[in-house]
């Protein structure tokens, strides 16, 4: 029997047919469950849109909405390169992460920047996904000699890193921004809460006055 070194090199030489038709049925059916995630990530940001508060991330969330749409297209472009159907499959993770975007815009206030925040970090989780699951895409499509579909994979990939980078970027900002609200929100409250007491400090003094 052969040892996992020699099924590997038997592999790369293309004498191992039973794993190179097992990774190909794998990378086939992550295909499919990839193309499902991308068609219910770019219907669930449109409601992400629609509940969003400011401007700037209704803006990043239509054109990531516009990315994850090319990037459907682009599986479509791999299914035809490779003579399958084009197919959904399912994915639980994704259908999980949607269920708690949609919770968390009922347990937010409409026209919050809390609202804003939980929406950029519900939309970060679907990214990571997608980072993590085009990876494995791209490696497989390597490995099994795809050359052509893993050039295409690697555009979407470098998209959903960008996008995660940009959508720290909006986060981070947002959360400067509330912290310095706050800030000035703290210091109204000091200045109004203090300041009648100073004067009549003032007047009950030594002074008599």
């Amino acid at each position: 029997m052969a040892t996992f070194g020699e099924r590997i090199a038997n592999f790369i030489n293309g004498n191992d047919e039973l794993t190179h038709e097992g990774l190909h049925g794998l990378f086939v059916t992550e295909l499919q469950n990839i193309y499902y995630a991308g068609k219910k990530v770019a219907d669930a940001l449109g409601d992400q849109t629609e509940a969003a508060t400011t401007d700037e991330v209704k803006q990043a969330f239509r054109q990531h909405q516009q990315e994850v749409r090319n990037q459907t297209s682009r599986l479509e472009q791999v299914f035809q390169i490779l003579g399958l159907d084009v197919k959904e499959g399912s994915c639980a993770a994704i259908d999980g992460l949607d269920d708690d975007a949609q919770a968390l815009i009922s347990v937010t206030e409409s026209g919050s920047l809390t609202r804003d925040a939980g929406l950029i970090i519900a939309v970060q989780k679907t990214e990571h996904h997608g980072i993590a699951t085009y990876g494995s895409l791209v490696t497989f499509a390597k490995v099994l000699g795809y050359s052509q579909s893993a050039a295409l994979l690697h555009q979407s990939l470098d998209e959903k890193k960008n996008t995660d980078h940009l959508l720290t970027q909006l986060a981070e900002s947002f959360i400067n921004d509330r912290a310095e609200l706050e800030t000035e929100e703290y210091d109204e409250v000091k200045r109004n809460t203090y300041r009648p007491l100073a004067v009549e400090a003032t007047a009950g003094g030594t002074l008599g006055i």
